[in-house]
């Protein structure tokens, strides 16, 4: 047997083994020892505390047409489950608008999901980063008009 033919056949029989393995992995997940050295996660109201800017952007969906939507907004997050937007400039369809002292709520579960409710306007389901909740996920879930609508908040001060 030559030399490439033995270092072909023993990189393919590594290959095949290494496919193998990751398909086991995937089929049966990762072991109750890997879970276990997971850290579990502990969220509540009290994760989001202090300002953030929310930045987002897409469409308002109205009378079946799609129109642009973008916003820079400051969130302060009392840690108690309410919250005010001291400042927020909105693009939509071109047209902007400035606001201030919106009032909402927001609820955070232990596995870090939650919502976000600002009073008399749009509503998110939201995922907040569970390492100290520098930073959440956005995504709008019911307002005004439907929207497809995503960002980021990101804590600037406590």
């Amino acid at each position: 047997m030559s030399t490439k033919l033995t270092i072909k056949t023993i990189t393919g029989g590594l290959l095949f083994a290494g496919a193998l393995i990751s398909m086991i992995a995937m089929t049966f997940g990762t072991s109750d020892t890997a879970r276990a050295q997971t850290p579990a996660q502990t969220c509540g109201v009290q994760t989001l505390h202090g300002l953030y800017v929310f930045d987002a952007h897409g469409w308002n969906i109205v009378g079946g047409e799609a129109q642009p939507k973008a916003i820079v907004e400051g969130i302060d997050f009392n840690g108690d489950g309410t919250l005010v937007s001291p400042f927020a400039t909105v693009s939509i369809n071109g047209f902007i608008v400035h606001s201030a002292a919106s009032a909402g709520s927001y609820t955070v579960d232990p596995d870090c999901t939650g919502t976000l409710t600002f009073t008399g306007g749009p509503s998110f389901d939201i995922f907040v980063d569970p390492r100290g909740g520098k930073q959440l996920w956005l995504i709008q879930t019911g307002g005004p008009v439907p929207a497809v609508f995503e960002g980021t908040a990101v804590r600037v001060s406590h």
